[in-house]
């Protein structure tokens, strides 16, 4: 199959430009610094969170609170139901979307999150691949129906060595999609994807990077997550629970989601599930430090007091007004 240059440009989104970028870990503060921050550089915020998403998970989200979304306008937010899955690809467009939309207003664009992947994917760009092909779809799935799921693995394997690898074995939406593209354009999904494996700043942009001392931010993290449990964790993933019945497959893995739903199932006291959340979130934590560390460019943003939290969106924004 001959895959023509202007398909390809219409599958590719290219790195998120004239930008300004603040991360880091999970309870280090940024929230707070970018809703200052954003009042002082005049900008609406896009969040780049995998889980504030969600509808109707709030306090296991920590998502920015009626004040702060009062004084300064927060997209991609609230977007699908607890239910439903919402992609990487999908957060990708959305977010190239609402950019064009803030700037068209005259106001600057600021990413506020520390979800990883979705960081990266704005940064460094990426490839969405071509429309879905129903009718190959079907086909798969009638086939998983009658040899198994790890017949489509051995499939997997002999088109796209590299992406099986990289896919769960049991993940089977993404060995299918990764079959998908190599059959529609004639190359593997992982030959598609090296060229957005080098991380950089995207161009007239900014990248900050909130760090703490470790010890201090899982001291942090622990305060964080016994006020959550304060403010109704428990209450409002019954609530979920009773309304849903079932969430869907991101949010019912979430950290803060998971670990109650064991608790109302009678797998976990009560206090097993207040020392699991801590104990899983100090590991995502650990996990977004390695990711930050691999991403040249940011910018350290190093902070040891709420003092300095305070300060640091007036840093931020003197640093701005001079690039």
């Amino acid at each position: 199959m001959v895959v023509q240059d202007d398909s390809v440009s219409s599958w590719v989104r290219k790195p998120l430009d004239h930008a300004i970028f603040l991360t880091g870990p999970t309870a280090s503060g940024k929230s707070q610094v970018a809703v200052e921050l954003a009042g002082r550089i005049g900008a609406e915020i896009i969040s780049v969170d995998s889980m504030a998403v969600y509808r109707e998970m709030d306090i296991g989200t920590a998502k920015p609170t009626p004040d702060a979304r009062e004084r300064v306008p927060h997209h991609l937010i609230d977007l699908v139901p607890p239910t439903d899955d919402y992609s990487v690809s999908q957060f990708v467009q959305d977010a190239h979307s609402q950019a064009e939309s803030i700037r068209a207003r005259g106001r600057n664009v600021l990413l506020v999150g520390g979800t990883p992947l979705y960081l990266k994917s704005l940064m460094c760009g990426m490839f969405l691949g071509p429309p879905a092909d129903w009718e190959f779809r079907s086909a798969v799935e009638q086939d998983i129906e009658i040899y198994g799921i790890e017949a489509l693995r051995e499939r997997l394997i002999q088109v796209d060595p590299l992406s099986a690898h990289r896919i769960l074995p049991g993940d089977k939406r993404r060995m299918i999609r990764a079959l998908e593209v190599a059959k529609l354009t004639g190359s593997p999904l992982s030959h598609w994807q090296t060229q957005f494996e080098k991380f950089s700043v995207p161009a007239n942009s900014k990248a900050f990077v909130i760090r703490w001392d470790r010890g201090t931010l899982h001291g942090r993290v622990d305060a964080r997550v016994e006020g959550m449990f304060s403010r109704g964790l428990l209450d409002e993933v019954r609530g979920l629970k009773d309304r849903y019945g079932q969430l869907g497959r991101t949010a019912s893995q979430a950290v803060g989601y998971k670990e109650p739903l064991a608790h109302l199932a009678g797998e976990l006291t009560r206090n097993e599930m207040v020392e699991q959340v801590k104990a899983h979130t100090r590991q995502f934590v650990r996990r977004q430090e390695i990711w930050f560390r691999s991403m040249p460019g940011l910018i350290p943003v190093t902070v040891s007091s709420e003092g300095d939290l305070c300060n640091a969106a007036l840093t931020l924004a003197s640093s701005l007004e001079n690039r």
